[in-house]
Formats: structure tokens, sequence, C-alpha cells
């Protein structure tokens, strides 16, 4: 029996009417909220605080800033998922069900 893989959502960097959401690093700034949200849980120590976790990546699809949210963030930490979540919510930002495929071979 295959294992399904958690899905993730796109919150895009475009509001329900598609005006460009502001400001320019939002994806940045909010998946670096959720940095210490990782596999085993936080770590301490030198460069502890370097990178972005797994489950809340920035990223731009086209011309559009988008944070790729893992769904197993939902289990891991409800509340950060919560965070995530509402934060498009309340900036009417658009939400969209997806799978992040991975670059072709060169």
């Amino acid at each position: 029996m295959a294992i399904a893989k958690p899905r993730e959502v796109f919150i895009q960097g475009v509001t329900s009417d598609g005006r460009t959401f502001r400001p320019s690093d939002w994806a940045e700034r909010l998946a670096g909220a959720m940095s210490c949200f990782r596999p085993g849980g936080a770590k301490g120590g030198i460069g502890a605080h370097i990178g972005y976790s797994p489950y809340c990546v920035p990223t731009t699809i086209g011309q559009v800033k988008c944070v790729v949210v893992n769904e197993a963030l939902r289990k891991i930490e409800p509340m950060a998922w919560d965070f995530v979540m509402n934060f498009a919510r309340d900036n009417d930002l658009q939400v969209a069900d997806a799978c992040l495929l991975p670059d072709p071979p060169r």
C-alpha cells in the first residue's frame, strides 16, 4: 500500500481581486517566522537561525511570490498552520492546493 504524500498549499502573493501583495518580501518574512518548525524540532547553536523550514518555503512561480506550506505542519504544530492560513485569509491572498514538482534534470 502506497503512503500518500502530504499535500502542499500554495499561498500566492496576489489578492482575490488580482492586486500584487506588498511588501515585496512578504514571502521571505512569513517563511522566516516559520523557520523554527523543522523535523526534529528547533535546534540551537551556531547557524541554527539560518534557513527556512521544509514545511514553509518561499518561492516564485512565474512572476508571483508564493509560500509553499506542507500539510505536515498541521500535525506537527496546529497553531503554526493556523497562523499561516489566517495570514492568507486576513490579507485576502489566493490559496491553491498543489504539489511542488522538482526541476527536471538538465
